[in-house]
């Protein structure tokens, strides 16, 4: 029997549960089912990040990714304590350890003050007070930064989801959609099961991460995009440096690179992790020591934008190789701000992955990227900080829609007339 819903949103990371809850919220009435392949929320991008409430220091002015995170830090913050949600506001140094740095740190404090960021400055002498076990020539301190499991706040997302009325079904990988005037009908594989699930809804959200850009062409929508994985890998250090560092430690990053480089983060459980890195994938869903999937290497091989990215950046392409193979290119790294770590201290910890959106030209997509149809809106690159802006980006995408469906109802009307 095939069940008919006004809303399905497929995805169940922090971005999908957020935009589900709140089109729950604004449409109590209304019938809303999320859909996620695996037998728990957050397995993927939400569940292998560092924690991070961000500010907003890197991003442009004016463009979503900063409007979205300064938003986004308030909006979840508020979220946990109302959840009474553990969050740690430990503050973030962003450390700069030879003069060219120094030079990047003083546009970078500029466009914190652009971006309405508190930050301070800090000398040497300051940075080292704050830090005695860092080493820089100073420092940007951004206040606000915080850490939270997100994990949590995911599940608490849901759990309002479900409270308000909406459904989570997991363990349903979506297979097919089909679009008619009237509806979209969704076929998914039960892996509990292993028979097939047929749904129908008047109108569709595609929050699907590392596979947007296949849910957006299973649906027969054509795309200029392809999602390259990028793996970001980690290490922990022992638990004798669970106090190492009073604050976020970041690199100042370099312009010139898509990634923002290593760092150290303190974790809300009390430990440390340096990372991460960002090698290139062969596997879009792979967190192991080895990921290798013939149909992903196959599909960014036939893609001309991953060659062209790849040639764009491969002297950085071939220095993360190399340091993600030979741990002592690695540990340098961090040595360069934190010189007491030592070859032994890099522990195991899970990587992550980066659902990367590039262009067909070799673009890199730095901002957030939709694709639609007349019923419906597929999230397409959500990049970091997406989970720090989860709520807003939420709230972004239900007027999105609300938006279309009056539009394609006056359409309708007019019709009619």
């Amino acid at each position: 029997m095939e069940d008919i819903y006004d809303y399905i949103i497929i995805g169940g990371g922090i971005v999908g549960v957020s935009t589900a809850w709140q089109l729950q919220q604004r449409h109590p009435d209304k019938k809303v089912l999320l859909l996620e392949k695996e037998a728990g929320l957050s397995r993927h991008q939400t569940g292998h990040n560092s924690g991070v409430i961000h500010a907003g220091v890197y991003y442009e002015p004016g463009s979503l990714k900063a409007e979205f995170c300064k938003a986004g830090a308030k909006a979840t913050k508020r979220f946990c304590h109302q959840h009474n949600i553990a969050v740690e506001n430990c503050g973030k140094l962003l450390v700069a350890t030879n003069t060219v740095e120094l030079e990047r740190m003083q546009a970078l404090y500029q466009r914190c003050g652009e971006n309405g960021i508190d930050t301070e400055l800090l000398s040497q002498a300051e940075l080292n007070k704050r830090e005695p076990n860092i080493e820089g020539l100073g420092a940007i301190f951004v206040k606000a930064t915080s850490i939270v499991d997100f994990r949590l706040v995911t599940e608490k997302m849901a759990e309002e989801f479900i409270s308000a009325g909406g459904t989570v079904m997991l363990g349903a990988e979506v297979t097919a959609l089909e679009e008619t005037e009237e509806q979209i009908v969704v076929t998914a594989r039960n892996d509990e099961g292993g028979g097939k699930l047929i749904f129908s809804c008047r109108f569709l959200v595609s929050c699907s991460g590392l596979m947007a850009d296949r849910v957006a062409r299973m649906q027969g929508i054509k795309t200029d995009f392809q999602i390259i994985p990028y793996r970001g890998e980690y290490y922990r250090l022992p638990e004798k440096y669970n106090h190492i560092v009073n604050h976020l430690i970041y690199p100042i990053p370099d312009p010139d690179l898509p990634f923002l480089g290593v760092h150290l983060t303190r974790m809300i459980n009390g430990s440390v992790t340096v990372g991460p890195n960002a090698v290139q994938g062969w596997k879009r869903e792979g967190y192991g020591r080895v990921n290798i999937s013939l149909v992903d290497i196959r599909e960014m091989f036939s893609f001309s934008g991953f060659w062209k990215v790849n040639l764009n950046h491969l002297k950085t392409g071939i220095m993360e190789w190399k340091n993600s193979l030979w741990k002592p290119g690695y540990l340098k790294l961090v040595k360069k701000y934190c010189p007491q770590i030592t070859h032994r201290d890099l522990l195991p910890y899970p990587a992550g992955v980066r659902a990367q959106a590039v262009l067909r030209d070799g673009t890199l997509v730095h901002d957030f990227l939709f694709a639609e149809s007349p019923r419906s809106l597929h999230v397409c690159n959500a990049p970091s900080p997406a989970a720090t802006s989860a709520i807003p980006i939420g709230e972004y995408i239900c007027t999105k829609v609300e938006k279309k469906q009056r539009i394609d109802q006056t359409k309708e009307n007019i019709a009619v007339l």
